[in-house]
C-alpha cells in the first residue's frame, strides 16, 4: 500500500531540511496517488448504477471501466513527474506497470485478473523484497536511500516489515475476494489505501530514531 517525493527541482541525495516543505511534498504526493484510486471508486459505482442491458454501458461492464480509469489515472501521475523532471517512487512505478499490465489482461480475458491482480501485485514486491535479502542486496535500501540515511539493521527490519505487510495484504485480498461481494471489494481499495497509510506512518518513530544526522546537520 500502497505505499510514498513531489518537487519542481532536480531530486537530491537527502530530504529537503524544512519539515513544512517536506509535509507539502508528502501531501502532493499522496494525492497525486490518491486520485486514481477515488477515481476507480466513483466510476465503478456511477457504473453499477445504470440499468441492466447489453451494450458497453451496463452495470457488468462497471469494473473494466474503473480499471480503464484506474490505468490512465496512475500513467498520468507517473508521466506527468516524468516530464517535469521530477523524482518518481520506484513503488509507483513497479504498481502502474502492474495495473497496465492486468489491466489489460482482465479486459481481454475477464474479472478473474481484476479480482487477482492485487495479489499478484503484492506477492511481487514482498518476493522482490525478500530475494533482494536472500542475496544480499536490500533493495528497500536502494530505492529509499536517498531520503532517509539509515545503518544496516534498521534498513534490514524495514524492508523485512515492508515484506510481511505486502505478504499480509496480498492473503487479505484473497479473503476479501472469497467473501465478499464484487461491490464491496471495489470500494475497499480505498480502506486498503488507509491500511497502508497506517502502516507506514506506524514505522515512522523507528525510522526517525535511527536516522543518521547529514554532515552537513553535524557540524552546526
Amino acid at each position: 500500500m500502497h505505499d510514498e517525493d513531489i518537487g519542481s527541482a532536480e531530486p537530491t541525495d537527502r530530504p529537503s531540511a524544512d519539515p513544512s516543505t517536506q509535509v507539502t511534498d508528502g501531501a502532493a504526493g499522496l494525492w497525486g496517488e490518491l486520485w486514481p484510486v477515488l477515481s476507480f471508486i466513483i466510476v465503478y459505482n456511477v457504473m453499477r448504477r445504470f440499468p441492466e442491458g447489453e451494450g458497453l454501458f451496463t452495470p457488468e461492464t462497471a469494473l473494466y471501466w474503473a480499471t480503464g480509469i484506474l490505468m490512465i489515472g496512475m500513467s498520468y501521475e507517473v508521466g506527468k513527474r516524468l516530464l517535469r523532471k521530477e523524482k518518481v517512487s520506484p513503488l509507483l512505478l513497479m504498481s502502474t506497470g502492474m495495473v497496465v499490465v492486468f489491466g489489460v489482461l482482465g479486459i481481454l480475458f475477464g474479472k478473474g485478473f481484476f479480482l487477482h491482480k492485487p495479489t499478484v501485485i503484492n506477492l511481487t514486491f514482498a518476493a522482490i523484497i525478500f530475494g533482494g535479502l536472500m542475496t544480499g542486496r536490500n533493495l528497500w535500501k536502494i530505492m529509499f536511500e536517498s531520503l532517509f540515511s539509515l545503518p544496516g539493521f534498521a534498513w534490514t527490519r524495514l524492508a523485512t516489515c515492508w515484506g510481511l505487510y505486502f505478504i499480509a495484504m496480498a492473503i487479505w485480498n484473497e479473503v476479501l475476494v472469497a467473501t465478499v461481494s464484487e461491490d464491496v471489494w471495489a470500494n475497499w481499495k480505498l480502506g486498503n489505501m488507509v491500511i497502508g497509510l497506517v502502516f507506514a506512518m506506524s514505522l515512522v518513530p523507528y525510522t526517525m530514531k535511527h536516522t543518521v544526522p547529514a554532515p552537513s546537520e553535524e557540524a552546526n
